[in-house]
């Protein structure tokens, strides 16, 4: 046999037996078993030598294995020193006990013990993983899905006529929404949502983990914030939970999502969720949606329509180009882009052709129409609900967002028949007398009312437009439409409550008699009342101007007002103080807007621009012999059988002034009825009324406000392009074929039309008998001795056709449109400055000329009856 496939020599001492006899009496101690190891390599020897002992190295490396944890052997020398020092032999020490979890890690030094090994962390993600698992399939069973067909119903809210019988059901104020199955959604408009929002959705199972990560790493790179939630978390979130962004929440939402994903067809999931998104404009549901931007049915949209439409889900006020947020045009720059990319990612999901996304594209952004109200509030019920909704989110704890919810039934002050009566009155006359296919300054002409129950405030009727689906500013709230010389009697009770101040001491003061005198000649240079005269910060004087440049030389107050003469109010307005003329304004009803915030002379003559409904709730406090009540519109509103609000809770009525104050000036009103400018608002078989014409300067607006003693009514007329981009007010001199509009002409008209109809079968109840008040006072140039003269004409002549009241006199016209008489303070030509007009108070001549009040239609400087600066905020 050769030499080398000779078996190599067998190491002697047998280590391998004695280490396995160590390893099983480890109990005997280190020295029985290094002693047991030699006997055995004694007797097992083949040639009977005893074993030799190995080197000390061998021992030490046993020693340095076991300090180790025995995880390292000590190198096996020539004689196996190594195994039968780990036996015992070497004497290495006891193999250290093995736990469990080896952390922090035994035999390592120094911070390489805290570090885990591979198996210890593969073992803990494994474990957690199995907890989650485990908790997750625990909550699974016990998260039960809520009954769709009972929480995805969206409440109404219904309104009622004051004689409790339903007036009209609308959803949550504006919200609109109407169910369709799956067959009426059109396919383009289900890939448009599931290409942008869910691309998974057939497949996935109800939670997509990947789009969530996906979600959770763009937004930590600083990339637009994504929700990761699957079109089947969106339709549980719509149709089972709230809106509150909680964890609680989330999960829940996880949770049913698995079991509705599960368990629920995707096709229903699709329909439920297409019919429970809001898509802005007041529309849930797709039917609603398309309806509100192009006025068809869901079943007609086109692709590119369904892809501007699914890009409002992503947040309607965002992508609808109506909506300014940021700078006009941005939404409709954000539209665009999104609609662009819908049809992209319908391309990459194999939704749409490259062809067809080429044809779409020539065709262009299909743009929406502009917002329009939901057809159910068409006609005056619009501005009725509108008006409601204002009341109760200002007045009560119920948010707008919480009457959105809808579920409230709310009980109005709105007198059904008082507005039909109204409605009509204002069509019968509009109808008779505007002819726009025939006259263009016909075109634009706007009509506003309202009706107020002295004694309680209630608002029983308004007219606020030709129909709320068409025109969508309540002509009956706050329109930024001056007055004109319906504010006369505010200056009146003023000077009888008040009295006027002495010339040389003007903490005296002497309450006036409706018969004192005062100069009613034309153009009269104004004073202050110590009779030094007036200027204005360039030193100019003003001369103010009667209605059709009329001397009426030394009149009365009743015979001012009966004719509506101007110079004796404006000169009574400053002898009073404008400020107090407007506090006294105020108690009788009137708001403290913006419109009043300038109490410059012709302050008195009306060019602030009280609401119709607050105009005629200061009347009423006249009919109610001083007593003013705010004018409300909700009687009361419940839910789910429990009262959330109710009006005699709040209600309130104080004494503005003495009640002898408002007879008298309520019976210096029936003369201007009887006998004055106001005799078209006379009322057949003698019932009593009292009332007072208005008509602004250039024909802009013309008023007639009046009352009996159970109803007080205003009506307006005006001119405005309310489609127009920038609105202004425009003359209205020859509408109706009328040379020139007075208050005396159709408002008077159409208040009379309606009184007549509204007083039928109700009591012939007279006013109060006025008791004598005050003194005769004179103003100047008015005593009785000598005959008073007028004063000096000025040098320049003021307008050829100064009306009743100034308006926008007294506020120089943003732009003008004609050459101006310098007498003109709305010109531009003459900066509204010099002798056009006063451009201070009375008090502080340097003043700057007051802004427009008038040229702008509604808007954010006067705001609305119950909200913005003439009102509560909404």
């Amino acid at each position: 046999m050769s030499e080398h496939r000779r078996k190599p020599p067998q190491p002697q001492g047998g280590g391998r037996a004695a280490a396995r006899r160590a390893a099983q009496q480890q109990s005997s101690g280190r020295r029985a078993a290094r002693g047991s190891a030699r006997g055995s390599a004694s007797a097992a020897s083949p040639s009977g030598a005893p074993e030799q002992e190995p080197p000390y190295q061998g021992r030490a490396a046993a020693r340095r294995a076991a300090q180790r944890g025995g995880r390292r052997r000590a190198p096996e020398a020539a004689a196996g020193g190594g195994r039968r020092s780990r036996g015992g032999a070497g004497g290495g020490g006891r193999p250290p006990k093995k736990r469990f979890i080896d952390y922090p890690r035994a035999g390592k030094d120094g911070a390489r013990r805290w570090v885990p090994s591979w198996r210890l962390v593969l073992g803990s993600c494994l474990g957690f993983i199995a907890f989650v698992l485990g908790l997750s399939g625990i909550a699974l069973a016990y998260v039960d899905v809520p009954n769709p067909q009972k929480l995805s119903q969206v409440q109404k809210n219904v309104y009622y006529w004051s004689d409790d019988k339903p007036m009209v059901v609308a959803g949550g104020g504006e919200l609109n929404r109407q169910i369709v199955p799956f067959s009426d959604i059109p396919k383009s408009m289900q890939n448009a949502v599931v290409s942008a929002e869910n691309a998974s959705f057939w497949t996935d199972s109800g939670v997509d983990p990947m789009g969530i990560a996906r979600a959770v790493v763009k937004m930590a790179m600083g990339g637009e914030t994504q929700s990761g939630s699957t079109i089947t978390q969106q339709y549980v979130k719509n149709t089972f939970l709230n809106q509150e962004q909680t964890l609680k929440r989330k999960i829940t939402e996880l949770f049913i999502s698995i079991k509705v994903g599960g368990s629920v067809d995707k096709r229903e999931i699709l329909r439920g969720y297409l019919n429970t998104a809001y898509y802005g404009r007041g529309a849930y549901g797709i039917q609603a949606a398309s309806r509100a931007y192009y006025n068809k049915d869901c079943t007609d949209l086109t692709t590119g329509e369904s892809a501007f439409l699914s890009s409002l889900l992503n947040g309607p006020n965002l992508y609808d180009p109506y909506v300014t947020t940021e700078s006009e045009g941005a939404n409709l720059k954000r539209a665009k882009a999104r609609w662009a990319w819908t049809l992209d990612r319908e391309v990459e999901t194999g939704n749409l052709s490259k062809a067809k996304r080429a044809e779409i594209a020539k065709e262009g952004f299909p743009r929406p129409r502009p917002p329009k109200k939901a057809m159910d509030l068409r006609g005056q019920k619009g501005y009725l609900v509108d008006l409601a909704n204002n009341y109760i989110t200002a007045n009560t704890d119920i948010s707008e967002a919480e009457l959105k919810k809808g579920g409230y039934a709310i009980h109005t002050t709105f007198d059904r028949k008082k507005m039909d009566q109204l409605t009509k009155a204002v069509e019968k006359v509009s109808k008779k007398a505007l002819k726009p296919e025939q006259r263009a300054v016909d075109k634009y002409v706007q009509f506003g009312g309202a009706s107020v129950e002295p004694g309680t405030g209630k608002i029983v009727a308004m007219y606020g437009g030709k129909d709320a689906t068409e025109h969508y500013t309540n002509n009956a709230d706050y329109t930024g439409v001056q007055v004109g010389s319906t504010f006369k009697p505010f200056v009146l009770a003023a000077a009888m409550d008040k009295g006027v101040r002495d010339p040389k001491n003007p903490a005296i003061r002497t309450p006036v008699s409706p018969n004192s005198m005062y100069n009613g000649d034309n153009k009269l240079r104004l004073l202050n009342y110590d009779r030094t005269v007036w200027h204005d910060k360039d030193g100019n004087e003003w001369h103010q101007a009667n209605d059709g440049n009329e001397d009426k030389g030394r009149i009365s107050l009743r015979t001012a007002m009966q004719f509506s003469v101007n110079t004796p109010y404006i000169q009574l307005g400053m002898d009073v103080g404008p400020e107090v003329v407007k506090q006294e304004a105020i108690a009788a009803g009137l708001r403290d807007d913006n419109s009043m915030a300038r109490t410059t002379p012709t302050f008195s003559l009306g060019t602030s621009a009280p609401s119709a409904i607050r105009l005629a709730g200061a009347y009423a406090t006249f009919a109610a012999s001083g007593q003013q009540t705010d004018p409300y519109s909700v009687e009361s509103v419940t839910k789910d059988g429990v009262e959330k609000y109710n009006h005699k809770d709040v209600a309130k009525t104080k004494q503005a002034f003495d009640p002898n104050i408002a007879n008298n000036v309520t019976d210096v009103l029936k003369n201007v009825v009887k006998k004055g400018t106001g005799t078209a608002a006379q009322l057949p078989d003698g019932r009593e009324a009292a009332g007072k014409t208005g008509t602004t300067d250039d024909n802009k607006s013309a008023w007639f406000a009046g009352y009996t003693k159970q109803l007080a009514t205003t009506i307006g007329m005006w001119r405005v392009n309310d489609q127009a981009k920038s609105q202004k007010f425009l003359k209205m001199y020859g509408v109706g074929g009328e040379e020139k509009i007075h208050g005396a002409s159709f408002p008077s008209q159409i208040w009379r039309d309606y009184m007549m109809e509204a007083m039928k079968g109700k009591p012939m109840e007279a006013f109060p008998q006025p008791q004598p008040i005050g003194k005769v006072v004179y103003g100047e140039s008015a005593s009785p001795t000598p005959t008073p003269t007028k004063t000096e004409e000025p040098s320049k002549e003021p307008s050829d056709e100064p009306s009743e009241s100034p308006s926008d006199d007294s506020s120089p016209s943003a732009t003008p449109t004609e050459t101006c008489s310098p007498w003109d303070l709305g010109c531009k030509d003459n900066g509204g400055q010099g002798n056009g007009g006063p451009s201070g108070d009375p008090g502080d001549p340097g003043d700057e000329p007051s802004p427009p009040v008038t040229e702008t239609p509604g808007g954010d400087d006067g705001g609305g009856f119950f909200g913005g600066p003439d009102g509560v905020d909404n």
